[in-house]
């Protein structure tokens, strides 16, 4: 049986004071699959900077991995965010190094140490994303959705119990959007969770799971 994940209840998110959203309250179990939805500006990224404490909650009951949310120490954050895959709008990409050497770069600072063990580790989730053939590429000479790709496999490295997404595909064509959410969907029925904030409800029909809406400072279930 699936246990739970992440759990709010009554949660107001706030950025200096201005209240973003108010009343949310969310469950996820582990391997689940949830899209965040709504418009610019509704708070979805707000929402997921709380998941990974880049936004602080003081209020109601917030707990994601077995962490507390509100009563979590600074010195426990870099712990709880080593649970946690983030794939931001800005990928981050380190554009003078290949591909397997930007990835080699994160699981060094993780404090890997075997090459071998290293390079089977690249190779293992490069192929999990469909770009095995592409480690030895730098950035700029991938697509942009071939560099979303890696950003995946990028989170995917310290093996999260959860992947938080934010507008994989706002920069995409149809057909390379279609691709990365498929991904992410493998990536839920490999076990981990994933978290969504996208505004691409064709997407959502094509590939649909539990849907949250922000909208007008409510967080709510929707369907379509």
């Amino acid at each position: 049986m699936a246990e739970t994940l992440v759990y709010y209840k009554n949660v107001k998110i706030e950025i200096k004071k201005n209240l973003i959203l108010h009343n949310v309250n969310f469950e996820q179990k582990n391997g689940e699959f949830v899209y965040i939805i709504g418009e610019t500006g509704s708070g979805k990224s707000s929402f997921l900077r709380t998941l990974y404490c880049d936004l602080p909650i003081n209020n109601g009951e917030a707990c994601i991995c077995n962490y507390n949310l509100i009563k979590i120490k600074k010195k426990q954050i870099p712990m709880l965010r080593r649970k946690i895959g983030i794939l931001s709008q800005d990928l981050k990409l380190l554009v003078d190094r290949s591909v397997n050497d930007n990835l080699k770069f994160i699981l060094k600072s993780l404090g890997w140490r075997s090459i071998d063990v290293i390079n089977d580790h690249i190779l293992e989730v490069l192929d999990q994303v469909e770009i095995a053939n592409k480690g030895c590429k730098m950035p700029n000479e991938l697509s942009i959705g071939e560099q979303q790709q890696v950003a995946i496999a990028r989170a995917l490295l310290n093996s999260p119990e959860i992947i938080l997404v934010d507008e994989p595909t706002g920069n995409l064509d149809e057909k390379a959007g279609e691709k990365i959410v498929r991904l992410l969907h493998n990536v839920k029925n490999k076990g981990t969770a994933v978290v969504m904030a996208t505004h691409n409800y064709r997407l959502i029909k094509e590939f649909p799971a539990k849907i949250k809406k922000c909208e007008n400072g409510f967080f709510f279930d929707y369907q379509f």
